[in-house]
């Protein structure tokens, strides 16, 4: 039986007709209403509440409602079957926007030493000057083509000359014969050699009628799939430099905020091929504004190197990421080949080279592979701890001679997600807070110096150090209700603390911090903790004993250090031992972009790195366990933090 579903949002009415037993969710995606689901349509989150103003529907769950909510009318859009015309407001969704301070996008960055474009790079220019046909030499015109790279291509390239051909797609040859005609059979040619083993093969990616420099401008990308953000650099290959850098919140966001809740939604019908789409919009819209501050058009881009986690490269490319969440854990792919822009879905040339590079296992992706390269840690001598501080928590321990890994799901808690007032690191976002330790006042900064919205990851952190170490809340996580101060009280999720008045915010309700809200901090913050501490145990390295922790991950950069350890996030060794790295995901997609040698690099760091599954390590529950306090049960593995409390009381 069908049924209208009238839909209210933005002072705008839709009607509707679906069947019987469908969810709202899919009744607003018919209606062309984009309703967030964070976590997958899970009916974790709450964010798809809507209000049924008149009809009635069955709710399967009313998880995140409370009564009073569900007597007026509010229910979950991913857990409301329709059953009945009904009539269904839809309040105001979350925007996803950029931080408007551009120190959190722009990274420093320069061009290798010693690189050279004839030498390194595996794309290039070269220009051929074809014997035109005649009634006497009537040899066609991909022959014709074939003979002049055998007879003209020079020796430079360290792959050598197009030894056996080159080989092109269909798309080339229709449009071949009108090209070497327009230039009067004076072309061109932009080829891409690669190496596999010994072997060789040259692709011929464009064909241009004239003599085009050689040296001018040579456009590729380097790209970084985040479970939050995409990043893409653009690239002149010629030079090396690295001429926009842009990054945008990934759109697949509203479909989940884990790579958990994307598999899920992935599995849905039709949900993985709207999760491939919605990133596939982001990065070209990305690569669309990059090229824009240059002057030039994305289908001059003709290169592009891609790292992300296992889950993002499955979901891009649109191959059933579900095993990756059932034991074993096992990925469809690791090691993806070269593919071509319009086999991705890339609006750069359709025959720009696309490079997915390689992984380590379901949970060790190709970021990670990448950030090992660009920090150096697959070179260094000494013992060294590589983190990325994320939904994931990826964690790697090594040196020059051997690589260990693995991953705990940490979740998005220090993205904003699963916290009441948390939000991303976007304007209004509370993201450093102090608390006066005798009137428990804070102070805090927003991003953009606004009137405050929510709390961002950074400034999470900084809240539950400061609460930890003023005594609002213990080491299990309970707010001191007996604390003498108005910003302490009993909320409707337990014990909570005002950050700021509602007549400070911007939504004109308090922002708060509740036990709830610090219980999933806690949880997120042992993952990591566990996850690191359980890797060195298994290898059989003190923690104390390594050199250096390397941080890396957009998040990570804004991490404060003294915070991060005070509520046991990061080891407690000295501060000079720490070094925070920004976005190495991009970075080592960079080089691989720039230097086959180094994408040769990437694909061994990859067979190099043994894999360590926490799930099946018994040891890791008991870890995660004696880090669910702050900083931990244990307080002799945080001695600062001890003379911190003893300061303060």
């Amino acid at each position: 039986m069908q049924h209208t579903i009238s839909f209210t949002h933005n002072d705008k009415q839709v009607s509707v007709e679906i069947p019987t037993g469908a969810l709202l969710s899919d009744a607003a995606h018919l209606a062309g209403i984009d309703i967030g689901q964070p976590c997958g349509g899970q009916g974790r989150c709450g964010r798809c509440a809507v209000q049924v103003t008149e009809g009635n529907v069955r709710r399967r769950s009313t998880l995140r409602l409370s009564p009073d909510d569900v007597e007026q009318g509010y229910a979950l859009a991913c857990q409301t079957v329709i059953e009945g015309n009904v009539s269904i407001y839809i309040p105001p969704q979350e925007k996803i926007e950029r931080r408007l301070t551009t120190d959190r996008v722009v990274a420093e960055v320069t061009v290798p030493e010693g690189y050279e474009y004839l030498q390194d790079q595996t794309v290039r220019r070269i220009h051929l000057e074809l014997t035109p046909p005649s009634m006497d030499d009537q040899t066609d015109d991909w022959s014709r083509l074939q003979t002049a790279f055998r007879q003209q291509h020079k020796m430079e390239h360290p792959f050598g000359s197009a030894q056996g051909g080159v080989t092109c797609s269909v798309s080339l040859l229709r449009e071949m014969g009108e090209v070497l005609r327009e230039g009067d059979w004076n072309v061109t040619a932009t080829i891409e050699t690669s190496r596999r083993a010994d072997e060789q093969t040259s692709r011929l990616i464009q064909l241009q009628p004239n003599h085009i420099d050689e040296y001018s401008p040579l456009w590729g990308t380097a790209i970084d799939i985040g479970t939050t953000t995409v990043s893409v650099w653009l690239v002149d290959l010629v030079s090396g430099q690295v001429r926009a850098q842009v990054a945008e919140y990934n759109g697949q966001i509203a479909r989940g905020e884990d790579v958990i809740s994307r598999i899920m939604y992935a599995s849905k019908n039709g949900g993985g091929e709207e999760l491939r789409q919605r990133v596939l919009d982001t990065i070209n819209e990305l690569i669309k504004t990059a090229c824009k501050r240059v002057n030039a058009k994305p289908e001059e881009v003709v290169k592009a190197t891609i790292a992300g986690n296992s889950t993002m490269i499955h979901l891009l490319l649109g191959i059933p990421a579900s095993n990756i969440r059932l034991s074993p854990f096992i990925t469809a792919v690791g090691h993806p080949p070269l593919m071509t822009a319009r086999e991705v879905g890339l609006k750069t040339h359709p025959e720009a080279s696309v490079d997915c590079l390689p992984g380590v296992a379901s949970y060790v992706g190709a970021d990670i592979t990448a950030g090992v390269l660009s920090s150096g840690l697959d070179t260094a001598e000494d013992v060294t701890l590589f983190l990325d501080v994320g939904t994931n928590g990826e964690t790697v321990l090594g040196n020059r001679d051997w690589l260990v890994t693995c991953a705990c799901s940490a979740g998005p808690a220090f993205e904003g997600a699963g916290v009441v007032n948390g939000m991303r690191a976007t304007q209004g976002a509370i993201e450093e807070v102090w608390i006066n330790s005798e009137t428990f006042e804070p102070t805090y900064r927003v991003i953009g110096g606004v009137k405050p919205k929510g709390i961002c990851g950074s400034g999470l952190i900084s809240l539950l150090s400061e609460a930890f170490i003023t005594g609002i809340i213990d080491k299990a996580g309970n707010v001191n209700l007996m604390a003498i101060s108005p910003r302490v009280r009993d909320g409707a999720h337990g014990g909570e603390y005002v950050v700021a008045w509602g007549a400070e915010s911007e939504s004109g309700e308090d922002i708060v911090i509740s036990r709830v809200d610090v219980d999933n901090l806690l949880r997120a913050k042992a993952a990591i903790y566990a996850g690191f501490t359980v890797l060195a145990d298994t290898v059989g390295i003190p923690l104390d004993s390594v050199s250096k922790v390397l941080i890396g991950g957009s998040f990570g950069k804004y991490i404060n250090v003294e915070k991060a350890v005070q509520i046991g996030l990061l080891p407690d060794m000295d501060w000079p031992r720490f070094e925070f790295l920004g976005n190495t995901a991009v970075k080592g997609a960079y080089y691989a972009l720039l230097d086959w040698r180094k994408r040769k690099q990437i694909t061994e760091i990859a067979k190099r790195m043994t894999y360590i599954e926490l799930s099946a390590d018994n040891s890791f529950y008991d870890a995660f366990t004696s880090a669910l306090f702050l900083p931990h049960t244990d307080m002799s593995k945080f001695p600062s933090v001890a003379e911190a409390l003893s300061r303060s009381n």
